[in-house]
């Protein structure tokens, strides 16, 4: 059921708690690591900035988390549903306990079956204030709570042949009421570089509470950088393999989507523009900033930013 506005922390609150944290990221030079401590109704400079090459994106305001009620009931998750609110209001028939994650693939040398348990004692839970970007041009601002995937990667000693890393939901049609909707389990893939990247983060919760079935429970990706499509959801395989891994949305309509999907306000999808964005929660709209804020991080993984495949 949603969660009462009267149980939800107060953001500034739960911000405060993380900022001796720094994010879990104090190497990093994060865009929104400058506004721990805004009011809920401030958004992005609409009128901010962009830049590469050396120079932060610019934020002239702070930002915040979104509400926990919004963030659980406003979801894409097609094996519940097709509306937003349909998985939040599906019957919670996933069962997250007990639950396993399978690590191999030709790219390891240290394969294994990792229970949840097992990865939460093996692993330190890190905290993360992210922005998320949907490809349908909305937005949140999630606060995850979850590993890093380099650790999760390191663990299984990766080899030569590991060129990418293929990510693989549940396909269970007892326990996922429109689980064939792809034909076949959702599929999701990055290179290697981009899921052994700090930012890069396999989050079990929100908020400091587990992730919900709507939310992707019992295990998620999370590449802020990236559409959210990217976030394969509820997770039972992770192999590293030598060929790029042919995604679901890919395999679904090639003329939209690619392998890449890094988020770009000077690429619009062919049926709307990506140069600005809703944001959830909140009023009016805000721009896109070129890999969602995060281009001091990442964007010398893509070497011509020009080249419209790495945001496809």
């Amino acid at each position: 059921m949603p969660v009462k506005s009267s149980d939800i922390t107060p953001q500034a609150l739960f911000m405060q708690r993380r900022r001796m944290l720094g994010l879990g990221l104090a190497s990093l030079s994060l865009p929104l690591a400058s506004g721990l401590f805004a009011d809920e109704e401030e958004l992005l400079d609409p009128d901010a900035p962009l830049s590469l090459g050396g120079q932060a994106v610019a934020v002239n305001k702070p930002i915040t988390a979104t509400r926990l009620d919004i963030i659980n009931s406003y979801n894409n998750y097609y094996e519940f549903g097709f509306g937003k609110e349909d998985p939040s209001q599906a019957p919670k028939t996933l069962i997250t306990s007990p639950w396993s994650v399978t690590v191999g693939g030709v790219g390891v040398d240290n394969p294994g079956i990792y229970d949840i348990a097992d990865l939460h004692a093996e692993h330190d839970i890190e905290n993360r204030l992210y922005r998320f970007r949907c490809v349908e041009a909305w937005s949140m601002v999630v606060p995850w709570n979850g590993i890093p995937l380099a650790a999760i990667i390191k663990a299984a000693k990766p080899n030569s042949k590991a060129k990418y890393v293929r990510f693989e939901t549940l396909y269970d049609d007892k326990q996922m009421p429109n689980a064939n909707w792809a034909g076949g389990p959702y599929i999701e893939g990055l290179t290697i570089a981009e899921a052994v990247h700090p930012l890069t983060l396999m989050a079990t919760g929100i908020y400091d509470e587990p992730l919900q079935q709507q939310t992707g429970a019992p295990i998620r990706l999370v590449v802020p950088w990236k559409y959210g499509f990217k976030y394969a959801k509820s997770i039972v395989r992770i192999d590293l393999v030598e060929e790029m891994p042919r995604n679901t949305w890919w395999r679904q309509n090639p003329q939209e989507y690619g392998f890449y999907a890094n988020v770009n306000p000077k690429f619009n999808h062919p049926r709307w523009s990506q140069a600005s964005e809703r944001v959830v929660g909140s009023f009016g709209r805000q721009k896109t900033l070129i890999f969602n804020g995060y281009a001091d991080d990442v964007a010398y993984l893509y070497p011509d930013l020009s080249d419209r495949r790495y945001f496809y």
